[in-house]
């Protein structure tokens, strides 16, 4: 059991310093590794309690910075994705959604890489909103739609993390609630994310000091190397 909460803690860590630099990148880390240790259902809702938890602790400092018509659009793009993902997360075998994420997110990043760019609208704020939210409830991984999407469209680092961890909050605890209501939550899974929370501050102060040393350029690389583990996972895991 100390074992698994050292493990844990390394997780947490690392995970919060790549999330609270990037805006992304918490689930993507931590997911997988909490895998390790945990059940599946409880790996997933303690993602989902410590990544509400660190973009409460974010959101008063980089509130400014949030484009708030921007996230008002996903978050209404999100409630129908929530609820579809919430079907999928408590009825079917996630498997086949994970590879067929995974192959669309590698295909997308090579596009990417290859300086394809994404036109912002309405529309796509909705739909990018919306993949999030199903990803979130059904797989604990929200960031690759809007990772994509944001990448695509050149938006401003800054922007670019204050305004997903202001969706995440809402998309986070949508989605925990959904999961408590409907599949049920246990003693175990409070006290380990009790456990993490130190790690989490820890981590978030690091990503604070990271995020002022990089370049929208480095920022950007940075985005790739993660949508591409990330692919790399998803396909790893459901195989």
């Amino acid at each position: 059991m100390n074992e698994d909460i050292l493990i844990l803690f390394l997780i947490v860590i690392i995970a919060a310093s790549l999330q609270a630099s990037t805006g992304y990148g918490f689930s993507i880390i931590g997911t997988p590794f909490l895998l390790i240790i945990l059940p599946f259902h409880e790996a997933i809702q303690i993602n989902i309690i410590l990544s509400i938890c660190l973009s409460a602790v974010m959101i008063y400092q980089i509130r400014r910075e949030v484009d708030t018509d921007l996230m008002k659009k996903l978050i209404k793009g999100s409630i129908a994705g929530l609820i579809a993902g919430l079907l999928l997360y408590l009825f079917m075998d996630t498997s086949v959604l994970t590879l067929t994420v995974g192959i669309m997110i590698l295909i997308l990043t090579v596009m990417l890489i290859s300086n394809f760019t994404i036109k912002r609208s309405p529309q796509k704020d909705y739909t990018a909103g919306g993949l999030s939210g199903l990803l979130t409830t059904s797989i604990g991984v929200p960031g690759p739609p809007l990772l994509l999407y944001f990448a695509g469209a050149k938006i401003d680092k800054t922007v670019l993390r204050s305004t997903t961890l202001a969706f995440y909050l809402f998309a986070y605890t949508a989605s925990l609630l959904m999961q408590i209501t409907f599949g049920g939550t246990n003693t175990e899974i409070w006290k380990m994310s009790l456990l993490a929370l130190p790690a989490l501050f820890i981590g978030v102060v690091i990503g604070q000091l990271i995020f002022k040393k990089i370049s929208q350029e480095l920022f950007l690389y940075i985005t790739y190397v993660i949508l591409i583990l990330t692919g790399i996972y998803l396909i790893v895991t459901s195989i």
